[in-house]
């Protein structure tokens, strides 16, 4: 086996796992802190990557075209929103409304061309590769892992803001935060915003670290990040409580995935079956701790007990269980008939 292919290869998949990360930290605020699948990050990953390499292309450095492209995907998010708060459309609709809209937008953008190259142009990971000395893989991963510092530092600070703090507080109890005064629309339409702001920016960063930008870069987004999200609290996110670890779990999570992905890869997998291993790992990463709980749950009950539980709970509060009660009766009935004989 080629060492240094091998190195290659897990060094692209740590690269391209630190930049999608970055997505997947925009997934993570709707899926787990609203509870919310919103299928808008397939259209705004896409268009992020098309405006940047768009404005790019027309002369602008790669900061503030990156930013666009954020600006870009913090606009589609938001549109997802108010079609959700303010016309009341399920969320999974107005995502999958908004993504079939931004297909053609993106179109638009790009000219009615189905990719844009940026091979000749100067783009932010460009400039490490030429200032340091270092291969594309490797830029990338510096420029990606800069970002995500920063990101994952911006998040932990804003939501434990008052703002962040009521965002989060719309997930876990909506009506209890609306009875608090907080409008949970506002807080709705800003995490979506925020969302996609994140997942814009993603598609601008692996648009310049790829060298271009495709009208189908963004499909499947959503599987990658919820993927990346259950192997992150399976390695990590249920060990730890604190937020910012959280997080950092997310990340994680898709540095995994896409080493996975470049192994298989390597090791020969047909590039068309990627699909049907994230769905597979999606499906296993999910159903395996759940097996685990009610195989666990089953242990802990004895076959010769079936009132276990109600045992353990009368123990605690002192009240007599099923059986308890049961028995007692069988008793006083015998008792009853001895009497009587």
């Amino acid at each position: 086996m080629n060492i240094n292919g091998l190195m290659g290869s897990l060094q692209s998949g740590v690269a391209q796992g630190v930049l999608w990360g970055i997505m997947v930290l925009g997934v993570y605020i709707t899926y787990k802190l609203l509870d919310i699948p919103d299928l808008t990050a397939d259209g705004s990953f896409t268009l992020g990557g098309c405006v940047t390499t768009v404005a790019i292309l027309a002369g602008i450095p790669p900061v503030p075209a990156t930013l666009m492209g954020m600006g870009a995907g913090f606009l589609a998010g938001a549109v997802t929103g108010i079609l959700h708060t303010v016309f009341e459309i399920p969320a999974i609709l107005a995502g999958i409304l908004t993504q079939i809209g931004l297909w053609s937008v993106n179109l638009r953008i790009m000219g009615g061309k189905a990719n844009n190259p940026l091979l000749k142009a100067d783009t932010a990971v460009s400039f490490f590769t030429d200032w340091l000395g270092i291969s594309n893989s490797q830029a990338s991963m510096l420029v990606g892992i800069l970002l995500v510092i920063l990101v994952i530092l911006i998040l932990y600070w804003f939501f434990g803001t008052e703002i962040g703090s009521a965002l989060r507080a719309t997930g876990d109890n909506e009506d209890m935060i609306r009875a608090l005064g907080v409008n949970t629309g506002h807080t709705k339409l800003l995490a979506l915003a925020i969302s996609n702001a994140l997942i814009g920016l993603s598609g601008a960063m692996i648009a310049q670290m790829q060298k271009y930008a495709d009208i189908n870069m963004g499909r499947g987004a959503i599987v990658i990040g919820l993927a990346a999200i259950v192997i992150g609290e399976v390695l990590l996110g249920r060990l730890v409580k604190n937020f910012g670890f959280k997080l950092f779990s997310a990340i994680l999570g898709s540095i995994v995935y896409f080493i996975i992905q470049a192994l298989v890869l390597r090791f020969g997998m047909d590039a068309n079956d990627m699909k049907l291993l994230s769905a597979v790992m999606v499906a296993a990463a999910l159903a395996i701790p759940v097996a685990m709980g009610r195989y666990n749950l089953k242990k802990s009950y004895s076959p010769n007990d079936l009132y276990a539980e109600e045992h353990r709970l009368a123990k605690q509060t002192g009240a007599p269980s099923r059986s308890s009660a049961a028995g007692t009766a069988g008793r006083q009935a015998a008792a009853k008939e001895e009497n009587n004989d």
